[in-house]
C-alpha cells in the first residue's frame, strides 16, 4: 500500500502534536504509554491517545496491532520531515537565497570545530558533484 502525504504541513502542527511526533520520531515507533514515558512534562495518556489519532487522521502516522496495543510510526522519514520544515524555513525567510540561509545557520550555530567545517565541506563537494539543485542559470534562479 503506498504511503499517504500528510494533509496538513509539519511546521502547522500544534506544539503538543509535533512534541509527539517528536518524539515518535525518537523511538522510531511507540504505543501511547511509550511515547508518554519518552516525553518531557507529558499531558495525560487520553491526551497522547487522542494526539496520536489525530496525526494518524493528518497523515503523519501510521500505526498496527499488537494484540491489545497499538504502535504508532511515522509514514516520513525523519530526513524527509526535516527537509519539509527546513523547505518553508527556506521559501518563507530566504526565498532565492541559499547563501543568506547559510550565513544566517552558521551565525546561529556559534562556535564550530574544524571536523564541522570539514564535514560541511565535504557535503557542499558531495552536493555539487551530485547535480542535485544544480543552477545552469542566474542566481537564485530554482529549477
Amino acid at each position: 500500500m503506498p504511503k499517504k502525504k500528510p494533509n496538513v504541513k509539519l511546521e502547522s502542527l500544534p506544539p503538543r502534536e509535533r512534541q509527539v511526533l517528536d518524539t515518535i520520531y525518537k523511538l522510531s515507533e511507540g504505543s501511547v504509554s511509550e511515547v508518554l514515558d519518552a516525553m518531557e512534562n507529558p499531558p495525560g495518556y487520553s491526551a497522547v491517545r487522542t494526539m496520536l489519532n489525530v496525526l494518524v487522521q493528518k497523515g503523519f502516522l501510521d500505526y498496527r496491532r499488537e494484540k491489545t496495543r497499538y504502535i504508532y510510526m511515522p509514514l516520513l522519514s525523519e530526513k524527509k520531515a526535516q527537509q519539509s520544515v527546513f523547505r518553508n524555513l527556506l521559501d518563507t525567510f530566504f526565498p532565492g537565497k541559499p547563501t543568506a540561509a547559510v550565513a544566517a545557520l552558521l551565525d546561529a550555530a556559534g562556535e564550530l570545530s574544524e571536523e564541522d567545517y570539514r564535514e560541511m565541506e565535504h557535503l557542499i563537494k558531495g552536493h555539487r558533484a551530485s547535480g542535485i539543485g544544480h543552477r545552469t542559470s542566474g542566481i537564485g534562479h530554482r529549477e
